[in-house]
């Protein structure tokens, strides 16, 4: 396994429009898509790639690690174009004792997980180009929950019984091809 590239970094903010004003407005960050579905927000910016940054709304209630506190969500590092790359990765990283919950956004194919500290990782395969003809295509489901170390994973914040259930088999369906 080799990281071929800084994919994009996720930070959960308060206020997705208050951030959306700063990261575009300020900064001149361009808005690629955004994701507003059953109390989760998410809007996403562009510099090229289907995504290179992102912010999701929480609370900002609880400890600073607690999936409702601001801060980093996770940053995400691009391992090739190919499931090949993302099996081997996954048989590293299960080799060294961590156990990555398998995604398929349909652009990218990914491996959550959290490194000895806590801070969110994920490793992906681009898997498809359709964000280039539909920039909105770029989020097509929402991020699990990092912080899984074992085979008990937490449901994304925010996300309803019948979302989680959607993402539950978003991840069988990657996972019968690792």
């Amino acid at each position: 396994m080799k990281i071929k590239s800084l994919g994009h970094v996720v930070l959960r903010v308060t206020d997705c429009a208050r951030a959306e004003r700063f990261y575009n407005g300020v900064l001149g960050l361009p808005i690629c898509a955004r994701f507003d579905e059953n109390g989760m927000r998410m809007t996403f910016f562009s510099l090229g790639n289907h995504h290179d940054f992102a912010v999701v709304e929480v609370s900002g209630e609880g400890s600073s690690d607690s999936e409702s506190a601001v801060g980093l969500y996770h940053v995400a590092f691009k391992i090739g174009d190919d499931i090949e790359d993302l099996r081997e990765a996954k048989a590293k990283l299960e080799a060294a004792g961590v156990t990555p919950t398998p995604i398929d956004h349909e652009v990218t194919k990914s491996l959550y997980f959290s490194d000895p500290d806590g801070n969110g990782l994920e490793l992906y395969v681009d898997a498809s180009d359709s964000w280039r003809r539909d920039p909105s295509a770029s989020p097509s489901s929402p991020p699990w929950s990092c912080r899984a170390h074992s085979e008990e994973r937490e449901p994304a914040f925010g996300l309803n019984a019948r979302q989680n259930k959607n993402l539950e088999h978003q991840s069988d369906s990657i996972r019968s091809v690792l």
